[in-house]
């Protein structure tokens, strides 16, 4: 398994414990002489709607036409400008995306920069359109916010997806520091696939921390800081996720995926299973 599947699935096992928040949403139109100096303190997504627009940051010009959609991490200095005459006509999105204390979980991947329309058309029409009928509310109608947060993160689930296929790379900060976790995702893969591959035993913390090279106590504090959770909730998750996929199947008995799991008998297992899923495994479907 590669790096790059390897971190894009980390998204997946967490994918219960991720929050968006949409912070504010507007659209803007300029003319031709319209520049910008700036930096975010969120994740800003521009759809871009007319015109041509070109963005430069550290030292490097990207272009995004329309259809596009231009996505920026926090914190990273740019100047944008109209490529044309004719000016631009776009729709910006702020936004926080965390896992438990980490708002900044994406800036471990590199998904800044331009995505070229072809690649999510289907999602910014849905989130073109449900942001046009919010805006015409004078007062919003239930559940237009709530549509419009759930496309806006199925633009930002797209882009992951597309990256963790391979397909697409943002180049804003490729290759550039970001202000990220403390800890790296990129450090703790040994740790990730040690859990993975032993979640049928006890997972000692030393055991974990030796992968790495690190004391007991600043892996903890290294891989919170790095996943916004601690490594003892990481495993729990894992084993949760793998309990529902094992139940799914219809294949094991309550002991046998509480023996795959890593549980010392079915009362255990069941107990925990029913505090996450609020119901005992007998009785999930």
């Amino acid at each position: 398994m590669n790096k790059q599947t390897t971190d894009m699935g980390i998204l997946n096992e967490l994918s219960e414990l991720i929050t968006l928040r949409m912070k504010s949403y507007l659209a803007l139109e300029h003319d031709g002489s319209w520049i910008e100096h700036r930096s975010h303190i969120d994740y800003d997504l521009w759809f871009i709607q007319d015109g041509t627009i070109a963005i430069t940051i550290n030292g490097i010009e990207h272009q995004a036409h329309a259809g596009d959609v231009v996505f920026f991490y926090p914190n990273i200095p740019y100047k944008a400008t109209t490529a044309d005459k004719q000016g631009c006509r776009f729709t910006y999105a702020h936004f926080d995306f965390e896992i438990g204390k980490q708002q900044r979980i994406l800036n471990d991947f590199p998904l800044s920069g331009v995505v070229p329309h072809e690649l999510v058309r289907a999602e910014v029409e849905w989130f073109t359109h449900a942001c046009a009928r919010a805006s015409r509310s004078k007062t919003s109608m239930p559940g237009n916010l709530l549509y419009l947060k759930a496309c806006l993160t199925a633009v930002v689930a797209r882009i992951i997806e597309l990256h963790g296929e391979g397909v697409y790379t943002g180049a804003f900060v490729n290759g550039s520091p970001t202000t990220a976790a403390s800890g790296s995702l990129e450090l703790l893969q040994p740790v990730f696939q040690h859990i993975d591959q032993h979640l049928h035993q006890p997972i000692r913390m030393n055991e974990l921390a030796a992968l790495i090279g690190i004391s007991d106590k600043y892996f903890i504090t290294s891989f919170k800081k790095a996943l916004g959770i601690t490594p003892g909730q990481y495993i729990y998750q894992i084993r949760m996720n793998r309990a529902r996929d094992y139940l799914n199947e219809k294949k094991y008995t309550i002991q046998q995926i509480a023996a795959l799991l890593g549980y010392p008998d079915p009362f255990t297992f069941s107990k925990a299973f029913k505090k996450y899923y609020q119901v005992a495994p007998s009785r999930f479907e």
